[in-house]
């Protein structure tokens, strides 16, 4: 989901390592660039500008205006790739070398240049091997989405049957199952359970532009929603969340055939979180209730969204033409928490992104070229549960929608498919790898559509910092933690 992560996702160490896919280390001529490309992902020379970047493909090199600075981001052997720094209008300084060997394998930068491919080609065997460890099992799959579908689905209609206020519920799949890179195990699930309002009177309620008050305008149509107004006339999204929260407690216990438990309410959460049975374990499911405005997206979300290089300007239009979407979230910023506050969310665009994510129309389509952009999130994304396993007290504060927007961000950096080319998955990886550590370390990751709000707040330097340095480490090392999984 766009917010806080629903919890970690747990590797399977079990599990029989697949035959890797895609080049193997010894096919084809060496490339000049020491870097082995994928089906499809011609080497193209890049020209040196003056101010230490690459022109790509022609293109002149484009400042973003979603981050603050990209450090250079490394190909495994040695090299720089990626725009100039945003956060300055002087030309870029060569990056210190501890920098540069601190996102260099050990070896890279002294190893003659066969040495270096040979290298490059195996770290991205390696990469390929750990992804294979990752992939969903289809049965275990199969089985997990037919138990959440059955209880959804018995849950949605015992709610309409009520023609109370929540009766004109629609379900909506979301987070990182159906959006297609959900790791290990299909043990979470996000079900959005959508509320179509007319309008409403939006209020910003602080100044991250993402947490609103919500009051009706005059004679609104949805009088059965009148009830959770609070003593202000805002409409209370406790009352709401609440409500919807006792329906489905005692829904569940009509329930014979699949053992179901509502999981006890976490403070400021905006989902109501089912537990399934599922032996030998159980799968969680978070219920999130959303209300479907129709009405124009707000001006903090303006500058947000710049995907016009990468997927093109029409569908930034039609994405911003779609309902605005708000969820039962508390914003922790209050001085006083009443419950009133709800939070923009983007889940329903994320999904659409992550799953139609090519410059070209035919990206990873059956018959198409294929990228390696979700196989790079999805060994970021394990990288962050392991570490957050090890060291939860000191990663309280960082969830996978961090590494999610950074992801988002790197595909606005790099938006053509021939910059995430399957046989550069060490490449690709280590860049927006150095992406997101930049962000770490200047405590900067502006939300993607809403960039006047920064995930990574003052509040949270320190578990930023140390998560920066556990990445370091591990990237130092070659990644001890994925070694675990082979």
């Amino acid at each position: 989901m766009d917010g806080a992560g629903s919890g970690g996702e747990r590797g399977r160490r079990g599990r029989r390592a697949a035959a890797p896919r895609g080049r193997g280390a010894g096919r084809g001529a060496a490339r000049s660039s020491s870097r082995a490309h994928g089906p499809g992902c011609a080497a193209t020379p890049r020209a040196p500008q003056r101010d230490g970047s690459t022109a790509r493909r022609g293109r002149p090199a484009r400042r973003s205006s979603a981050v603050r600075s990209l450090p250079a981001g490394p190909a495994a052997g040695g090299g720089k790739e990626g725009p100039p720094a945003a956060r300055s209008r002087a030309p870029a300084a060569r990056a210190p070398a501890a920098r540069r060997r601190a996102a260099v394998p050990d070896g890279a930068l002294s190893a003659p240049a066969s040495a270096r491919s040979s290298s490059v080609a195996a770290g991205a065997l390696r990469l390929r091997e750990v992804l294979s460890q990752l992939t969903l099992d289809r049965q275990d799959v199969s089985e997990a989405s037919r138990l959440v579908n059955q209880v959804i689905s018995h849950l949605i209609q015992a709610i309409r049957s009520r023609e109370g206020s929540f009766s004109s519920l629609e379900r909506l799949g979301a987070g990182s199952y159906y959006e297609h890179v959900k790791i290990s195990e299909p043990n979470e699930f996000d079900i959005m359970l959508v509320m179509p309002v007319a309008r409403l009177q939006l209020e910003e309620c602080d100044d991250t532009g993402a947490y609103y008050f919500l009051t009706f305008k005059r004679n609104p149509k949805e009088k059965h929603l009148l009830k959770f107004l609070d003593e202000d006339g805002k409409l209370s999204a406790f009352k709401m969340l609440q409500a919807l929260r006792e329906i489905i407690k005692r829904e569940v216990k009509t329930i014979t055939n699949v053992e179901v438990t509502v999981k006890r309410k976490k403070a400021g959460s905006p989902a109501i979180t089912l537990l399934i049975k599922n032996p030998p374990a159980e799968i969680s499911v978070d219920i999130i209730l959303t209300l479907e405005v129709q009405q124009s997206w707000p001006p903090s979300t303006q500058d947000g969204l710049k995907i016009e290089q990468w997927l093109g300007r029409k569908v930034r239009g039609e994405f911003r033409n779609k309902s605005l979407y708000l969820v039962a979230k508390q914003n922790k910023r209050e001085k006083v928490l009443r419950g009133n506050t709800w939070r923009l969310s983007f889940s329903h665009i994320e999904k659409a992104m992550m799953n139609n994510h090519g410059s070209s129309k035919t990206c990873c389509e059956a018959d198409g070229p294929k990228c390696c952009r979700k196989g790079c999130l999805k060994l970021l994304k394990y990288l962050l549960e392991k570490l957050k396993m090890k060291h939860t007290k000191e990663l309280d504060k960082i969830c996978s929608y961090h590494v999610k927007t950074a992801f988002f961000h790197s595909c606005v950096l790099w938006p053509n498919d021939t910059d995430w080319c399957l046989g550069d998955l060490d490449h690709c990886f280590q860049k927006y790898l150095g992406y997101f550590l930049d962000c770490l370390e200047n405590s900067h990751l502006p939300h993607f559509f809403i960039p006047q709000y920064n995930l990574l707040s003052s509040e949270d330097k320190v578990s930023s910092n140390f998560l920066s340095r556990q990445i370091k480490h591990q990237l130092n090392n070659r990644f001890p933690i994925f070694q675990e999984l082979l």
